[in-house]
């Protein structure tokens, strides 16, 4: 019922009720109580359920419950309760046997709980119930105990308590719920009496360590053991080959090794064995004789499938994926005809695909996918009929696609990507109505794409033919008004792109990068949703598409490598979600717009390669996300949300970094990277550029840039290729380009740099692994060069500026000096020319210094001589 106002507490007049259930009443909301106390009113109560009542106000319930001592059953799962660790002077509830209390956030030790000491309750679940700490001792007195849910608690508690003595326990599940534990002790302290009723234990995702005990005698009546999500070590022991009840052993996502044991799957109850995602290696086990469920993905094992004629006879599910299964699919398999779901991915399988597959007359899933299959397709069978998902991708496989699967008319998921399918698509692929995924990819497939390949398609969302030869062009028809993706690179496709694009509205990703297309963008009257347009590497022309205004959604845009031309509109900046941008090599010219700078998420920007002039915007730092520490944008990952819209990342995309173009896939989403190379671009380089501290490439080279290398330019220490080079830069190169120790590459060559190089491991390093880099400025000097700076060692500019600098007072003096020399020298020379009397003077003045010369200099030489022959004598 639903009621649309409280309930009467008049209920409480029914003095002789046995049974209440109030839960799940709701009426547009949960009903909300404020007052229980109505039910103190009801002596004979057996049975209350108030489930999903909104019991938040009411911190006194145990005490009421506790005033009905007739109660047996009491649920009180998902009632807001806010805590369960009331004191209770006396106990009158001596007959409850069932007490739910899950979905509770009571957020206070377990062992507080008033409900320890209710020796009576059978069934006790806590179920999401966020409590933590150890369990109190008084659980090992509940011997009553038949079911104890104690899952998912949030992983805080402890379990100590012995439970040997609870022999009525069937059931009891931990999961998620314990920080830690060794499952060789926590075996040890289960029951252990002669009549032992465990038959359900789960401990999964319990941070569980330790070896699983070879002796397990006392657990001999366990139908489920489930320790999947922990980390248990060392092999599975041959004791559990004891548990001759069993029905499921799950031990999924541990660290176990060594082999499965023999006869593992002979157990004679054994339904589910799901052992994937370990260390397990050896063969697979022979006989699963049994089993419905078999799962031993993930793992190491080896050699071939020897499942064992009789074995699979009840199978329906069969996981053995990435292992290194090797040997071909055997023929036993084709026994198995009630298999649903077959799963043989990522091994080394080879030989042909058994035409016997296509005799299961249930099989939804089969995956062959990643291994080493050839031969054609061969699984014509009327089993077809029930298939949903088919995946052959990633083998050897040959031949054409075969026309009978378009009489599959339940899949969902079709694959055949990365094999050598050759010739046309059949048109009966057409007939697939239900089908959500077509990938084609990676083939030899050629011929045209028709509209009677596509147009009963209704429900398909994604569509890669990508890396084959198709050709002519594109259907004007693609019928899946909910495609999400549309990829069709790596072909031949020719022609204009269809108006009927503009009918799928809910497409996020069009790739339809290097075909032969041409002309423009078509102009949709309604708002696209696409986030990835990549159409690089065609013939498109025209004027920048200014229909891309519209696109307010795009996070990727690649137009690289087409005719486009004129200049980047600024409404560029608009696109505020763009994180990739890249326009390189086409015909665009005119300024970069500063609007450019307004996108905060832009992580990636290519203008290489065409005729843009002006300068470089100066607002640099305005693009946060190519930072370091960026903050966060809201919304979603790019690369999780690409993956999981899509299903996987497909394409490579180039970029010039390092010399080089490198290529990366699922990488792309982690380079930044700033690439304005092979333009007309004059001015300098702005300072703002040292903020983007996160840019792994940048790369302004063959412009007209002028000025000097930024001096903080050791700041952008993400930084590992850097490339100057072919500008008009001048001045020192900054001694902070030593700092930038991720920097691979490096290249400054021509330009009119000068000075010495700043010294560095890094980049003595990285002019050993080339020798070009500092190419073309001749004012270079110092090591690692052969030209030595001069003066000590100093730059040759230093020191020219240095004597400049000094010489200058000594140049005056000097000036001043000649000058005056000058000066004096014209005075005497006037007055001994005008005067007579004074030239005579002069003249007579040196005759008399000469005569003095010359008999001094007589005079000398004779004693000089005469000293000479004394000291002979």
């Amino acid at each position: 019922m639903s009621f649309s106002a409280l309930l009467p507490p008049k209920l409480g007049n029914l003095s002789k009720l046995e049974y209440l259930d109030l839960s799940n009443i709701h009426f547009n909301k949960r009903i909300v109580l404020t007052d229980i106390s109505w039910l103190t009113r009801l002596p004979l109560l057996v049975h209350l359920d108030m489930s999903w009542v909104n019991l938040s106000s009411i911190a006194d319930w145990p005490l009421v419950m506790n005033k009905i001592p007739s109660l047996e059953l009491l649920d009180l799962s998902a009632c807001s309760l806010s805590s369960a660790n009331q004191s209770l002077t006396h106990l009158d509830l001596t007959t409850l046997h069932f007490l739910d209390l899950s979905y509770n956030f009571f957020g206070h030790p377990i062992a507080s709980g008033w409900f320890w000491n209710v020796t009576s309750i059978k069934y006790l679940d806590l179920t999401g119930t966020s409590m933590y700490g150890p369990f109190p001792d008084s659980l090992a007195n509940m011997t009553s105990l038949q079911q104890l849910a104690l899952s998912y608690m949030g992983n805080e508690a402890t379990m100590t308590v012995d439970l040997k003595n609870l022999c009525d326990l069937e059931d009891l599940s931990l999961d998620g719920s314990l920080s830690s534990g060794n499952i060789t002790e926590f075996l040890d302290k289960l029951p252990r009496c002669s009549s032992n009723r465990l038959q359900y234990l789960s401990l999964r995702s319990n941070n569980m360590v330790g070896i699983l005990p070879n002796r397990m005698g006392h657990l001999t009546n366990l139908s489920l053991f489930d320790l999947s999500y922990n980390n248990i070590t060392g092999a599975i022991p041959l004791g559990i080959r004891n548990l001759s009840s069993l029905e499921s052993l799950l031990l999924s996502s541990n660290l176990l090794t060594g082999a499965i044991p023999l006869g593992v799957g002979n157990l004679p109850c054994l339904e589910s064995l799901h052992i994937s995602n370990n260390l397990l290696t050896g063969a697979i086990p022979l006989g699963v004789r049994n089993c419905i469920e078999v799962d031993l993905s993930n793992n190491k094992l080896s050699g071939p499938i020897q499942l064992g004629i009789e074995t699979c006879t009840r199978l329906l599910y069969l996981d053995l994926s990435y292992n290194s299964i090797t040997g071909p699919i055997p023929p036993i398999l084709e026994n198995c005809t009630k298999l649903y779901h077959l799963t043989l991915s990522n091994n080394l399988l080879t030989g042909d695909i058994p035409p016997g597959l296509g005799n299961y007359t249930s099989l939804q899933y089969l995956s062959l996918s990643s291994n080493h299959l050839t031969g054609p397709i061969q699984l014509e069978t009327v089993s077809c009929t029930t298939l949903e998902v088919l995946n052959l991708s990633d083998n050897n496989i040959t031949g054409v696609i075969p026309p009978w699967l378009g009489n599959c008319t339940s899949l969902r998921h079709l694959s055949l990507s990365k094999n050598h399918l050759t010739g046309h698509v059949p048109s009966k692929i057409g007939l697939l109505g239900n089908l959500t995924q077509l990938d084609l990819s990676n083939n030899n497939l050629d011929g045209v794409i028709t509209e009677e390949h596509l147009v009963s398609l209704k429900n398909l969302e994604h569509l890669d033919l990508s890396h084959n030869s198709f050709s002519g062009h594109l259907p004007s028809e693609f019928g899946a008004t909910g495609l999400v993706e549309l990829t069709l690179s790596y072909n031949y496709f020719s022609g204009h792109i269809p108006e009927s694009i503009c009918m799928l509205w809910d497409l996020l990703v069009m790739d339809l990068s290097n075909n032969l297309l041409m002309g423009g963008l078509p102009r949709c009257s309604r708002k696209p949703n696409l986030a990835f347009v990549l159409l690089s590497h065609n013939k498109f022309s025209g004027k920048f598409p200014s229909s891309l205004k519209n696109y307010s959604s795009l996070a990727f845009m690649d137009l690289s490598v087409n005719n486009f031309y004129g200049t980047l509109p600024s409404w560029t900046g608009d696109l505020v979600y763009l994180r990739f941008l890249q326009l390189s090599h086409n015909l665009l010219c005119g300024d970069i717009p500063v609007t450019i700078t307004n996108l905060k998420r832009l992580r990636q920007l290519s203008l290489a390669g065409n005729s843009i002039s002006g300068v470089i915007p100066w607002s640099l730092s305005n693009l946060t996300a190519m930072t370091q520490k960026h903050p966060k944008k809201p919304g979603v990952d790019m690369f999780v949300w690409y993956t999981s819209r899509v299903g996987k990342f497909r394409e490579v995309w180039p970029i010039v970094m390092k010399r080089q173009e490198l290529k990366y896939g699922a990488g792309i989403f982690d380079v930044v990277s700033m690439d304005l190379s092979l333009n007309n671009l004059t001015g300098e380089i702005p300072d703002g550029i040292t903020s983007l501290s996160g840019l792994l490439n940048l790369n302004f080279s063959f412009n007209q840039l002028r000025g000097k290398i930024p001096g903080r330019i050791g700041a952008m220490k993400s930084l590992e290729s850097l490339d100057l080079s072919r500008n008009n830069l001048s001045g020192e190169i900054p001694t902070s380009l030593s700092d930038l120790t991720y920097l691979s590459s490096l290249d400054l060559s021509y330009n009119n740099l000068i000075g010495r190089i700043p010294p560095g491991r890094q980049l003595d390093t990285l002019f050993l692994e080339n020798p070009s880099i500092y190419t073309g400025n001749i004012g270079l000097c110092g090591p690692p060069l052969e030209r030595n700076c001069s003066g000590n060692n100093a730059p040759e500019h230093d020191n020219q500026q240095k004597i400049e600098k000094d010489s200058k007072p000594v140049l005056f003096f000097y000036f001043g000096l000649g000058s005056g020399f000058v000066a004096g020298l014209w005075v005497v020379f006037c007055t001994l020319l005008f005067k007579k009397m004074w030239r005579v003077a002069y003249f007579h003045l040196v005759d008399q210094l000469y005569d003095k010369a010359y008999a001094f200099v007589v005079v000398t030489w004779g004693r000089i001589n005469r000293k000479a022959t004394t000291t002979e004598v």
